[in-house]
């Protein structure tokens, strides 16, 4: 199976099932009276980041894999979403980053060298590990925490939201 199938297929998918769940925190907080930043700024713990900085992490983790595998050109999202509309536009431009490389772009990237700067320092992979050690579980780190987030503050949403089994086709 290619890098594509296995990290630009699901991320679409994710990205669009958390663009459902977001809709019903919206509508959520329709029916109970409750002001949009509640959600926005809620946080599973005090020391963890709230819902818009893990919408901004999902985005900037697939445009990663896009950008350090595929080698497309970086695409910049400053963190600046305050609303639900801003995370929804965020997602559709995040969507229109990956829906805008090809297989090919992935083809025998598997063993290239991806090198993630940090303040700390730099982290080495190959293409196949990035993805698959890093790549991947940072962003359904972050898919999850967004999905639990919500659930905690009462959103109702369950397991079937977040597999969407409706989109598996899209694999």
């Amino acid at each position: 199976m290619s890098l594509y199938k296995f990290s630009i297929k699901p991320m679409i998918r994710h990205l669009e099932i958390t663009s459902e769940i977001l809709k019903k925190g919206v509508d959520y907080a329709a029916e109970k009276n409750i002001q949009h930043e509640e959600l926005l700024q809620a946080r599973l713990i005090e020391d963890m980041k709230p819902l818009v900085y893990q919408i901004q992490r999902i985005s900037d983790t697939a445009k990663g894999v896009v950008q350090r595998v595929a080698g497309a050109e970086a695409v910049s999202m400053p963190d600046d979403e305050v609303t639900f509309d801003d995370l929804q536009k965020r997602i559709q431009k995040t969507l229109d980053v990956l829906n805008s490389v090809k297989e090919s772009d992935f083809e025998g990237k598997e063993d290239d060298e991806v090198i993630m700067k940090l303040p700390s320092g730099e982290l080495k992979f190959t293409g196949y590990s990035y993805i698959t050690g890093f790549a991947l579980p940072n962003f359904y780190f972050h898919v999850t925490t967004a999905y639990d987030i919500l659930r905690i503050k009462g959103v109702p949403v369950g397991k079937a939201d977040f597999l969407s089994t409706t989109s598996l086709n899209q694999i």
